[in-house]
């Protein structure tokens, strides 16, 4: 609903989705066109919304520190090519981050604090999309170069970012990537109905014109191990995410049918963008369960939709959130409320405060049900609500319950880097890790975090990168 002076002041109206019966037929784009695209009007006077707060939070809400303030003036005054200078002199790409990140900005808004604020991300994907389709996204190649080489592990956002800044700066620099092509998680976990992978091509194109080289289905460790990256090269960036899944260690999860998210999602990517995959885990006709409450959770159950689902529900192990910002989690900090993402507006149960006991199985050994138990929060562990214990079906169970680090076999070990007490890559402020001229940024060096946080990353890595190979910084 519109505000008093006529405003449309939240992020799902300035978006306008797709209907449902509509977006679950097939796997583009939840919003038509990008986010807030169809409302132009709309978003420019949602910049315009933004006032002289005198301190800017969103600033210090947006670990990239986007000039937030900056590029919705310019948009409100229809400035859209100055806008984009200023949106990509902090993020190097704004339309990932415009469709896939929580914009910890937007709750740190000064209007926040006593209405709705600003709706940042969809006036900054305005912005990214407008300057696509305008011809103001272009190749910046570097005017000379350094001589010094560098190998980035990983082709996520964190090695995309720190590749980028680095070649730009005049360095040589090669991104390996184990998967057939580069994106990392953004190719293939992120399905298409969140952002479609046309957005991850140009970006990939952009950089291969400005220099990067992409080496792709090379699986450093075993192809290469990076004892001789560390050789061949003047510098290594550890790129490669947090890709070690916890795990359900509970009776039963032996059981045929029982998968991590990231089994199931990167073989649906895949085939909802031609490919043929064989013995392809699919929901069709199934009673599906996803175990864990987040984002990769929320993808599974849109994917789910589209594959023919016959239910799907979602546990999770912590009680509902509120509606409203709990008074512990005061603006401008990020309140943990209730969130409705696209895919749950599409069907399926969303079950709280509830533990998996155990799986059952049928005579062929694969699951057919979970027993699950309710659980409260006492004495800093949760324990099981007497009489509360009920079965479910499942043919299908995935485990989206996170992650817990970097992968430490094989590459990690052959470099011989320092772990932290959390099984992370340990590094300095310079993100320089305990092996001369090795680097580590993003998920891998700071655990399971966002998308902004792995960019913002980096960023800051390919200044640390280059201050050591030149004396001076990006």
């Amino acid at each position: 609903m519109a505000d008093p002076k006529g405003f449309l002041t939240t992020g799902r109206e300035v978006a306008e989705r797709r209907p449902v019966e509509e977006r679950v037929q097939d796997w583009k784009e939840v919003y038509p066109g990008g986010p807030g695209k169809a409302l132009l009007p709309i978003i420019t006077k949602q910049a315009g919304r933004c006032m002289d707060c005198g301190i800017p939070f969103c600033h210090s809400g947006c670990p990239l520190g986007n000039l937030i303030p900056e590029w919705n003036d310019l948009v409100w005054r229809d400035d859209w090519s100055s806008a984009i200078e200023r949106l990509h002199a902090t993020n190097n790409f704004p339309e990932f981050t415009g469709r896939l990140c929580p914009a910890p900005c937007e709750t740190s808004c000064v209007l926040g604090i006593n209405q709705d604020p600003v709706t940042i991300k969809n006036v900054e994907v305005a912005i990214i999309d407008k300057a696509w389709e305008t011809g103001h996204v272009n190749p910046q190649p570097p005017e000379w170069l350094t001589g010094k080489t560098i190998a980035v592990v990983g082709s996520g956002p964190a090695g995309l970012s720190v590749a980028q800044q680095l070649t730009r700066a005049g360095h040589t620099v090669a991104v390996y990537e184990r998967a057939e092509a580069p994106g990392g998680l953004l190719r293939f976990g992120i399905p298409e109905f969140k952002m479609e992978k046309e957005q991850v091509d140009r970006r990939i194109q952009q950089m291969k014109e400005e220099g990067t080289v992409f080496r792709s289905g090379v699986n450093v460790g075993v192809d290469v191990t990076g004892t001789q990256l560390k050789q061949r090269y003047d510098a290594v960036v550890i790129a490669t995410g947090a890709t070690a899944a916890r795990d359900l260690p509970v009776p039963g999860r032996e059981f045929g049918g029982i998968h991590q998210a990231m089994e199931y999602l990167p073989q649906a990517n895949r085939v909802a963008l031609g490919q043929t995959i064989e013995d392809q885990i699919v929901a069709t006709g199934k009673d599906v369960v996803i175990i864990g409450g987040g984002d990769t959770g929320a993808d599974c159950l849109g994917t789910a939709h589209r594959q023919g689902a016959r239910s799907v529900t979602q546990l999770e192990i912590m009680p509902r959130p509120g509606d409203d910002r709990p008074a512990g989690q005061p603006w401008p900090t990020y309140p943990m409320i209730y969130r409705v993402a696209s895919a749950h507006e599409e069907g399926g149960d969303r079950v709280y405060a509830v533990s998996t006991v155990n799986f059952e199985s049928d005579a062929d050994g694969n699951v057919s049900g979970l027993n699950l138990v309710e659980v409260k929060f006492e004495g800093g562990k949760f324990n099981p609500v007497e009489g509360s214990e009920r079965t479910i079906p499942a043919q299908l169970v995935l485990l989206a319950m996170g992650f817990l680090g970097p992968e430490r076999e094989g590459f990690l070990e052959q470099l011989g880097v320092e772990l932290d007490e959390r099984g992370n890559v340990k590094r300095d402020k310079n993100y320089h890790t305990s092996v001369e001229g090795v680097f580590a940024c993003g998920d891998a060096g700071r655990g399971q975090s966002l998308i902004v946080w792995a960019i913002a990353e980096g960023r800051s890595c390919a200044n640390g990168v280059d201050t050591h190979l030149t004396g001076s910084s990006t």
